[in-house]
């Protein structure tokens, strides 16, 4: 779709809030830490998380993967944000990484059991896999098979391997009522696109080309808000910048937010 397409469609959500997505688009960042080049942009708070949420309406938890946290620790995070707001979670490197989905089922109901007490702050489950791990269509629907037996709410899947982007994964995904990841960097073309389930779109900028580093530009940005618009028209949507590293993903999500129409100044745009 060419260029100016886009800005009409941005310009036309702005002029008139009746057009705006059906469905409300959620922007934020992977973890709540505001850099000291932003912090004008979030009225005082108790802490960040507060900070934070008072702008954004959603946040993706990380340490999940690398350690489990304690009820009080869930319990607190989900009590320092609004109503409306809520988290994704990323799963255990242990489901993940290190038994690559052939894991046992308490591996699992742990890691479920954590969760729960997010309540109904709790967004969607991000299972990320190492790139290395192609596709295996028997161990994918075991896991998947277990996964749904002991889970109903959302989950995205981010898959890193190219063997990953064919139908035969993408009917996997959908059969099973999961969201395949949009990313940048993406490991093949089809990975800048959302896949699996329809009605759920999950987009993860991690910065490029610098991973972890790297700002994205007004005019990335402008046209992935008009991406993120039309999709809104049929799905949830969720994006969540990565590119912590440098402080970007602040800065780009307070960027994107606003072209959605989603901030003003330090105040959440009641859209919906």
């Amino acid at each position: 779709m060419p260029e100016n397409i886009f800005e009409s469609i941005l310009t036309s959500v702005a002029a008139n809030p009746l057009l705006a997505p059906a469905h409300p688009v959620r922007v934020g960042c992977a973890g709540w830490n505001i850099p000291r080049q932003a912090i004008a942009e979030f009225a005082p708070a108790r802490n960040h998380l507060e900070r934070y949420s008072r702008v954004f309406d959603c946040c993706e938890i990380n340490s999940s993967f690398y350690r489990p946290h304690k009820k009080e620790t869930w319990e607190r995070w989900a009590h320092s944000v609004p109503p409306g707001f809520q988290f994704s979670v990323k799963a255990p490197r242990t489901i993940t990484h290190e038994a690559k989905l052939n894991c046992n089922p308490g591996m699992l109901s742990v890691f479920l059991e954590q969760i729960k007490h997010m309540r109904d702050k709790l967004g969607p489950i991000l299972f990320q896999l190492p790139p290395s791990f192609g596709f295996d269509h028997a161990r994918a629907r075991e896991f998947l098979s277990l996964l749904r037996t002991n889970y109903s709410g959302d989950v995205v899947w981010e898959a890193r391997h190219a063997s990953w982007f064919d139908v035969q994964a993408d009917d996997l995904l959908g059969e099973f009522q999961i969201a395949r990841v949009a990313a940048d960097p993406a490991c093949v073309p089809a990975a800048r696109q959302p896949g699996g389930l329809a009605n759920l779109a999950y987009f993860r900028l991690h910065g490029s080309p610098r991973r972890y580093f790297s700002s994205y530009s007004g005019d990335f940005l402008n046209t992935l808000a008009a991406q993120l618009a039309i999709l809104g028209e049929r799905a949830r949507v969720w994006c969540v910048f990565d590119n912590t590293g440098s402080g970007a993903a602040i800065q780009n999500a307070l960027e994107l937010a606003r072209k959605l129409g989603r901030v003003a100044g330090n105040t959440m745009v009641e859209t919906h």
